[in-house]
């Protein structure tokens, strides 16, 4: 009889970044890079284990925002012209490396992965959302949504129209993407306000998840703490509680397996390595040095001395965690049980890019674990949220404490001294938007067009992301230039259609632009 259960948890999640204006832009690669390095890394994995006939579960958020570019055909196209320039490079690696047979072996292996990318990429019609609603359609993977831009919920709460907007869009472009409507959401930046379990009721989510303590604090406490799902009073919408010990033990690059020295290291990349007119047709055209997904070196200690990557050594090293991740989460369901005699529920949540493109071991070691804890032991089994509330559907009723995933746990990495300015503009907006919608239920034409436009802007204003970029001051001056620009689009907007004044042609270079969600309803915010 098996003791617990264990629910992994892969949030995959990128901001919208899309610009047609420009022929090649920096910050589109952070889509490209996801791509090779983990969504395609995933993919192979979970075929993987369905040919084998491995029964595995995978919970798995992904954001409108990241579904939207991958349905894209301008970014498929461009992420085709990204994988082929890497091909070519990796070509000229290998006859660069022929007297470093260390590294012409990886250079090798590079290409070798870059052509299956490109042929599954090819396989799955360029479009890889496609690929994980397979695995969903099979059983396997439980696909959740997130707020429609990433919107970070508990700072939107003087505007809770827009919180129902960015649910009610996210879950409009779920059912357009998967065919289904999502039983699950996971919170922009696990971020939880008392009072939104209603709104996500509203739109038939039945779950969400929230960091430890947002149960922990929760009224009363719990009394399985975060191992058992809870009912939010009122609504009856469960919320499940991250369990530290098993996710620290994986995303902590101190304490947790990524920091092994037989890993690959991610900092050290050809982009930057080799001589710049070498190097320079494969990095930004304006010079910029840039990763390029060609690393050679392993961790190898904390110095900056590296040595050679050894793939063998890290494949061991990622089968040995697996076991070990497998072991700990063994004797923790089994204490658990015996001190509660209920089978626990440990939930385990990752930032899925952690898996391949910062973890570049990430997809082994999961694969490993699958495999492992399908054929090696009896005591937990992999579940996804809805199935354990089908097998459990009594469970405690509180109420669930505002708290996020964040820096301390609350609000602070998204309202600080770098940015605190913008909720002033984006609560503004966020009535003004109301306004429009509630004086014009009605609209036609170009002015129906501008309103929904006007709410494309927006939301991508809202989202998350850039207040964190701001906050970590990485990219900062693109981060406050998209959010003044979002911001600028719509208040033209709302002056133009207050004044009954729209300009087509602007409104279709708009439209161009900022594409997604092209069934949106301006009037879900109202």
């Amino acid at each position: 009889m098996i003791k617990g259960y264990l629910c992994l948890v892969l949030h995959s999640h990128l901001p919208y970044v899309r610009h047609p204006e420009h022929e090649d832009f920096l910050e589109e690669d952070w889509l490209y890079e996801a791509i090779t390095e983990t969504y395609l890394p995933l993919i192979w994995t979970f075929e993987g284990l369905v040919k084998d006939n491995i029964d595995f579960r995978v919970t798995m958020s992904m954001t409108p925002t990241l579904t939207a570019m991958l349905c894209d055909p301008l970014l498929q196209g461009r992420y085709l012209k990204h994988i082929n320039r890497l091909i070519e490079l990796s070509h000229k690696e290998i006859e660069r490396t022929a007297w470093q047979p260390s590294f012409q072996k990886l250079a090798i292996m590079y290409l070798n992965n870059f052509c299956r990318a490109r042929d599954t990429f090819e396989r799955y019609k360029r479009n890889l959302a496609m690929a994980f609603k397979h695995f969903q359609d099979l059983g396997k993977i439980e696909i959740i949504t997130c707020g429609a831009t990433h919107g970070f919920f508990p700072l939107m709460d003087v505007s809770r129209e827009s919180v129902r907007a960015q649910i009610q869009v996210a879950v409009s472009h779920y059912e357009s993407v998967f065919g289904r409507k999502p039983r699950g959401i996971w919170l922009p930046e696990c971020g939880y306000h008392p009072g939104h379990d209603e709104i996500l009721k509203e739109a038939g989510i039945k779950y969400f998840f929230t960091d430890t303590h947002g149960v922990l604090h929760g009224t009363p406490r719990p009394k399985h703490g975060v191992f058992a799902p809870v009912y939010c009073k009122n609504t009856g919408v469960a919320c499940f509680g991250r369990d530290l010990e098993s996710s620290k033990q994986v995303w902590s690059s101190v304490e947790g397996y990524p920091g092994d020295y037989n890993y690959r290291e991610f900092y050290r990349d050809i982009g930057f390595d080799l001589e710049f007119d070498y190097i320079k047709p494969y990095i930004h055209p304006d010079g910029i040095r840039i990763s390029t997904g060609i690393k050679y070196y392993r961790i190898t200690g904390p110095g900056n001395v590296k040595e050679p990557y050894v793939p063998e050594w890290a494949r061991e090293k990622a089968a040995s965690h697996a076991g070990n991740f497998m072991f700990n989460r063994e004797k923790q369901a089994e204490f658990l049980y015996e001190l509660t005699k209920n089978k626990p529920i440990i939930v385990s949540p990752y930032d899925t890019e952690l898996y391949g493109h910062w973890w570049y071991e990430g997809p082994q070691w999961l694969d490993f674990l699958l495999r492992k804890i399908h054929c090696d032991q009896k005591t937990i089994r992999c579940i996804t949220p809805s199935e354990y509330l089908a097998e459990h559907p009594r469970n405690q009723v509180i109420t669930p404490s505002m708290s996020s995933w964040g820096w301390k746990g609350y609000n602070e990495m998204w309202l600080q001294g770098s940015n605190d300015w913008i909720y002033r503009h984006l609560s503004a907006a966020s009535d003004r938007m109301s306004e429009l919608s509630r004086s014009r239920p009605h609209a036609e034409g170009v002015t129906r067009r501008a309103l929904d436009q006007a709410l494309r802007e927006l939301l991508l204003a809202q989202s998350s992301d850039w207040a964190f970029i701001m906050g970590t001051g990485t990219h900062t001056e693109y981060a406050v230039r998209r959010t003044k620009d979002h911001l600028l689009r719509f208040t033209r907007l709302y002056e133009d259609i207050k004044s009954n004044s729209v300009d087509p042609d602007w409104l279709s270079e708009l439209e161009y632009k900022d594409n997604l969600f092209p069934a949106i309803d301006y009037r879900v915010q109202q």
